[in-house]
């Protein structure tokens, strides 16, 4: 199984995406399968898991019905908000769809990530971590030191780290994203996409070398069973094609990776990570 495990859909009038106006005109109109396809056929990925990109439980019950109808899209990354008291009969209507394959926190739009580490928080978060709920962690760099206390008061977390922890590419800085993601490694529970690079660069005028340091740093401290791809489309198209964002990733990881290494980051991490089942296998995160 070849999968792109990080990509969105979004229907402009439906109005979730305060962030997508039409001063983003790149981002500003609808992306359905449709437009993906051709991506996916192009670099044989069999597939692809959506992600959520408005904070909005309306967006996931989107998602989970563009799913009901594209066999491609094979799971859905949702949204619930662990603040609201009712998160857990939100989580349990949305589990009984097939394809609803977990959720993601969204520490990147907290004015102050350190909200993580309130008590009601964590202790919502225990429920899912007793249930071994496979969740996506969106931050900054700057945000990494509260994740790194949430993981350590809550060590038994699946989950990945979208986008490298958004390292500063842009300056070139490798402290402190690469000691606070070393130390989040150490957790064998914590995966990490590497994905969302090229919007970290400087649009359209990045090189190859602005990303090479920082994919070879987090194989290093994740391992090739640890890592897995996804395009961020099309929010990469703010600063790379589709293809471009393929490219610059596989140029940039370990010459001496062979076949089973490139199975693993394209696809069968993501399988084991989000317990996606085929032919009645379950994958386990050891």
């Amino acid at each position: 199984m070849r999968l792109d495990a990080h990509q969105h859909y979004w229907l402009i009038e439906r109005g979730d995406y305060d962030w997508i106006t039409p001063e983003v005109p790149e981002l500003y109109r609808n992306f359905l399968p449709s437009d993906l396809k051709p991506h996916l056929d192009s670099h044989q990925l069999d597939g692809s898991i959506t992600v959520q990109a408005a904070p909005t439980l309306e967006e996931t019950d989107y998602l989970l019905s563009l799913a009901d109808r594209d066999a491609t899209i094979v799971g859905v990354v949702g949204w619930i908000d662990l603040f609201d008291p009712e998160h857990r009969r939100h989580y349990e209507r949305f589990r009984k769809h097939p394809k609803f394959i977990g959720f993601r926190i969204m520490i990147q739009d907290m004015p102050d990530a350190n909200v993580i580490l309130e008590p009601a928080f964590i202790q919502a978060l225990n429920e899912y971590v007793k249930e071994d709920v496979p969740i996506d962690l969106l931050v900054r760099s700057h945000q990494l030191e509260p994740l790194l206390k949430l993981i350590e008061q809550v060590p038994g977390i699946r989950g990945v780290v979208d986008h490298l922890g958004k390292p500063p590419i842009r300056s070139g800085q490798m402290k402190p994203w690469e000691s606070l993601m070393k130390q989040i490694a150490r957790f064998p529970r914590i995966y990490c996409k590497l994905s969302g690079m090229v919007t970290e660069a400087e649009h359209c005028r990045w090189s190859q070398e602005d990303f090479n340091e920082y994919v070879h740093k987090v194989v290093a401290m994740f391992g090739p069973d640890r890592v897995i791809f996804g395009s961020d489309w099309p929010v990469c198209l703010l600063s790379a094609e589709y293809d471009q964002v393929v490219d610059v990733l596989a140029e940039a990881l370990p010459k001496h990776w062979g076949e089973r290494e490139h199975a693993r980051l394209f696809g069968l991490n993501a399988k084991a990570f989000y317990k996606l089942e085929k032919d009645g296998v379950h994958h386990e995160i050891p």
